[in-house]
């Protein structure tokens, strides 16, 4: 479930992890297959534009931790998953994104530059997390005054 705001209100909203998007297949470049993006790295791009413009399309994406796997394979061959929290903050949130496809309505949310202590694990990103003073500004404001709150989460 994600946070949206509903007039003067948060409320809790069930909603499909990952943003559906039509790719072409590789083997048959005339077919499209459906792709779930579950993270929002290209701020720029067309495709996630209008929901990060509109504030209505906007959540909260409620956390404990999150994970990511390293970058060597440990002695059994596979990666490692690393978890990550916030000590001081039991639940916190990401900066999310949604849109209604014809599953429902569907989220994914930002990532950024990782940390200090995420970058040794996974160098190309992390997500962002919100302050919670940030909650309701990330809910309402227009996408020109939030560019300050993608960025990492401190040390």
């Amino acid at each position: 479930a994600v946070v949206i705001k509903d007039g003067d209100e948060r409320r809790l909203e069930r909603m499909e992890w990952g943003v559906p998007t039509q790719v072409p297949s590789k083997r048959d470049p005339a077919a499209k297959l459906t792709k779930y993006v579950t993270n929002v790295r290209n701020l720029s791009s067309g495709f996630w534009r209008s929901m990060l413009a509109t504030p209505a399309r906007r959540c909260l994406v409620p956390v404990t931790s999150f994970s990511e796997y390293g970058i060597a394979p440990g002695e059994d061959g596979k990666k490692p998953l690393h978890w990550f929290d916030v000590p001081s903050r039991p639940i916190f949130a990401f900066a999310g994104i949604w849109r209604p496809t014809e599953r429902g309505n569907a989220y994914g949310f930002l990532t950024t530059e990782p940390n200090a202590i995420v970058a040794p694990i996974h160098p190309k990103a992390m997500p962002v997390i919100l302050h919670d003073d940030d909650y309701d500004r990330w809910l309402s404001a227009s996408w020109e005054e939030l560019g300050a709150l993608v960025a990492p989460y401190p040390s």
